[in-house]
């Protein structure tokens, strides 16, 4: 089954608002740039889904490749030991279809169990290696979850080891690689790692930053949807992440496309169509949850026509990945 997130609203941010209310060779056929009016399309699922989910609809001429979402611990099953195995097995599949590949490095879960390496865990010298997580959003209370302790600079450091192995193997011949969503909130009550807003932002940056400079010809993304402890850029932090990817050349992007709700409209959104034109890509994501949704203007679900108009005209998205459930995906291509 495709990863699901409870996405978007998480339950801190819903209560803080309430406070606050008065390429290279491979890829070079990869939208590359801002501005594009039609963003390229793409399908999106967990590597372990993508025989099942993501071949069969490979062909489509409509569907410019894929986006897989890794675990950590699956490219580092041992401390210092990688294993892209499965990435090479996707890549080999999209190319045979002369299409592309994106890879989305995933260092939180949203549900158990926490694919965090063993190592992370155990070791003293990691400070338990992730922080316990709760998860809420605007379709109600989710299970709890997991974040890996990127605040720590001794994890930081370790996953950062990864993005360096990663980019040795594939930079250019994958078409993008992105980190997930900025938005979490760790249980407090439950935390050991020393966690602060403040830690978490300024680690998120590091990582974004250093992801610049390693991926020299395949382009590297962070979504930012949220951070934690802010609503509508009252601590500067979306203000500062923005400002900070233009700045090192890193791409933005998204979980989720909702057009015109109102906690997007007060966090991310104004952002992307301020930067529009100025950040070296932009891609946003249709996941599970977003068909859920009901459009607040019209009261019905959502149309692949209103996710589409709005990522590209509104939020400058280059490329779309679209969760392989969406509804016209069940339909023959046009």
């Amino acid at each position: 089954m495709t990863t699901r997130r409870l996405s978007a609203v998480l339950g801190v941010l819903l209560a803080t608002a309430l406070a606050h209310t008065t390429l290279a060779p491979a890829a070079a056929a990869a939208p590359a740039g801002p501005g594009h009016a039609a963003p390229a399309q793409y399908l999106y699922s967990s590597i372990g889904d993508f025989d099942t989910e993501v071949k069969p609809l490979l062909d489509r001429p409509d569907i410019a490749g894929a986006q897989v979402v890794v675990p950590w611990k699956a490219m580092e099953p041992q401390q210092g030991r990688y294993d892209f195995s499965a990435i090479e097995e996707a890549l080999t599949a999209v190319r045979a279809r002369h299409k592309h590949l994106f890879v989305q490095v995933q260092d939180r879960f949203f549900s158990a169990p926490t694919r965090l390496p063993d190592y992370l865990l155990t070791d003293p010298a990691y400070a338990g290696g992730a922080a316990a997580t709760t998860n809420e959003s605007g379709l109600g209370p989710g299970e709890p979850g997991a974040v890996a302790a990127q605040w720590v600079p001794e994890v930081r450091r370790r996953f950062q080891s990864l993005l360096t192995a990663l980019a040795d193997r594939f930079d250019g011949r994958l078409a993008g690689v992105n980190l997930p969503e900025t938005a979490t909130q760790v249980d407090r009550g439950k935390d050991r790692t020393g966690y602060t807003d403040e830690a978490y932002f300024r680690a998120e940056l590091d990582n974004m930053a250093f992801g610049a400079k390693v991926f020299k010809r395949t382009r590297f993304i962070q979504y930012v949807n949220f951070w934690p402890g802010e609503w509508n850029n009252d601590h500067g932090y979306m203000e500062r992440a923005f400002a900070f990817a233009k700045a090192h050349g890193v791409g933005l992007g998204g979980p989720d496309v909702l057009p015109n709700r109102q906690a997007q409209m007060e966090n991310s959104y104004p952002f992307f169509e301020r930067y529009r034109g100025q950040l070296p890509m932009v891609a946003m994501a249709v996941q599970e949850p977003d068909f859920e949704y009901t459009n607040p203007s019209t009261g019905k679900p959502y149309t692949k026509e209103e996710f589409v108009d709005f990522g590209g005209r509104r939020l400058g998205a280059d490329v779309m990945f679209w969760a392989t459930s969406a509804p016209w995906l069940q339909r023959p291509a046009s």
